[in-house]
């Protein structure tokens, strides 16, 4: 039997909806025992390669730049990020990630490991490495419609 696009389509979203809230609920539970949440873990993961603006974070993540806003006030508030001058524009500054910062996120890893591992046996490396590149090119996919 054949799915008709629209069917394709409309399980494709309500399936990341569901995706989206599974892995809201796992990344709280990774997050909690570092002392941060799974939005905090969110945009601290966002600036670990290179700071970057609030909307940069807010594109990065997929996410309001008003959530990463109040995001990122916190974690300043709290040591685990700081504001950074922004060469390329004086009024929107950069959001760094400390040690402090770095240190809650290599707090996640061993459980984060263990639920990898976890996730893995379950689907095989083979099996997991093709739904993460069918879920990246979904994305990418997606992505041409937000520049239209």
């Amino acid at each position: 039997m054949t799915r008709s696009e629209q069917e394709l389509f409309s399980t494709a979203a309500i399936t990341s909806f569901k995706l989206n809230g599974q892995f809201l609920a796992i990344a709280e539970e990774l997050a909690r025992p570092a002392g941060i949440t799974a939005a905090w873990w969110q945009v601290l993961g966002a600036v670990q390669r290179e700071p970057l603006p609030v909307a940069g974070v807010a594109r990065e993540m997929g996410i309001t730049r008003q959530s990463v806003q109040r995001i990122a006030d916190l974690l300043v508030a709290k040591g685990l990020a700081e504001y950074r001058p922004n060469p390329a524009h004086r009024r929107a500054k950069l959001v760094a990630i400390t040690e402090a910062g770095y240190d809650a996120v290599r707090g996640i890893g061993p459980q984060h490991a263990k639920m990898a591992a976890r996730l893995t046996d379950e689907l095989g490396v083979e099996r997991f490495t093709q739904i993460v590149d069918a879920l990246t090119d979904l994305s990418a996919a997606l992505d041409v419609f937000e520049s239209e």
